[in-house]
């Protein structure tokens, strides 16, 4: 059966939306926002301003942070790993600028090595002053905790003289050798003089003063300057003898590199004494241990640090 139309059906019938799209009930432009109005942009522009201000609000508070950090890493890494120093004597001349009147050397010092290694004939070291060669010296440390603050600062990033209780000088024997001067003006170690090229006679005063023999205590080294006659070490620090050597314990590290002033910048030369042979004979001594690109890559962070 056929169900009949009613006659009014197409005016019952709900309106069709046009082909291009739904028609927009009158008065609906009002109820939406405007894409291109004042009042989007204005909203937009606020927002961005306001995520700015956040990102420079967020600097400013993580920039001491960041300080902070970065002062603590290079402190660990020169406490533990390698440390700035300068050179405040003319002991070392002229391996090691500190002449007065001049700039004085900034050295790398390698705190790593003799953890590895022990310390040998040649090497030139920075220790602690054992007992013996510091109990008559008088206080250093300042009276104002600031001063005294600042001053140890200074010290540890090469800004300032180290303790004036830390010296540097080069190994001449090791526990167990015997050491003496002189034979034919060259100290001797176990009966065989040294081949010395680093030393520098200052005042043109080329004879050094005897002394020993000393049997140098186990577990220490002997040192002496490479300004022969105007140093003073194992000779005559705590009245010379087996007083004057220094506890391996008290090393602190090897010095490695000068890396201030930009014109002294060179490998710290680690010539064995003791060595009889090619060297002994005027032939080219062996090649630095670290060579100039490591070295200097090396020295970069370190010389950026002491300034």
């Amino acid at each position: 059966m056929v169900e009949s139309v009613p006659p009014n059906a197409a005016e019952n019938e709900p309106e069709r939306p046009e082909e291009n799209g739904p028609t927009t009930p009158e008065g609906a432009d009002s109820a939406r926002p405007s894409e291109s109005g004042d009042g989007s942009s204005s909203e937009a522009g606020g927002a961005r301003r306001k995520a700015d201000d956040k990102k420079h609000r967020s600097f400013w508070k993580e920039l001491p942070i960041l300080i902070v950090v970065a002062l603590v890493l290079a402190f660990v890494i020169q406490q533990f790993l390698g440390r700035v120093y300068m050179i405040p004597s003319g002991s070392m001349e002229e391996t090691l600028h500190g002449c007065p009147g001049c700039t004085g050397d900034r050295i790398l010092v390698d705190k790593v090595t003799y953890h590895f290694t022990d310390p040998a004939p040649g090497d030139v070291v920075v220790f602690r002053g054992p007992q013996a060669w510091v109990e008559d010296d008088p206080p250093t440390d300042s009276g104002n905790p600031v001063v005294q603050f600042l001053q140890n600062v200074g010290s540890v990033f090469g800004l300032a003289p180290p303790d004036e209780r830390d010296f540097v000088k080069r190994i001449i024997a090791t526990g167990g050798q015997t050491v003496e001067c002189c034979d034919d003006n060259r100290v001797v170690v176990d009966g065989r003089p040294l081949d010395e090229p680093y030393v520098y006679w200052e005042g043109g005063e080329r004879e050094q003063a005897e002394f020993g023999p000393v049997t140098v205590p186990e577990g220490t080294v002997w040192v002496m300057g490479d300004n022969r006659n105007n140093s003073s070490d194992s000779r005559y620090q705590g009245g010379g003898g087996p007083r004057g050597a220094v506890p391996v314990e008290n090393i602190i590290g090897k010095a490695r590199l000068i890396v201030l002033p930009p014109s002294r910048w060179d490998v710290v030369s680690d010539h064995d004494p003791q060595q009889h042979g090619a060297t002994a004979l005027g032939a080219p001594a062996s090649p630095p241990e670290v060579p100039w690109g490591v070295g200097l890559v090396a020295a970069w962070p370190a010389a950026r640090l002491a300034g």
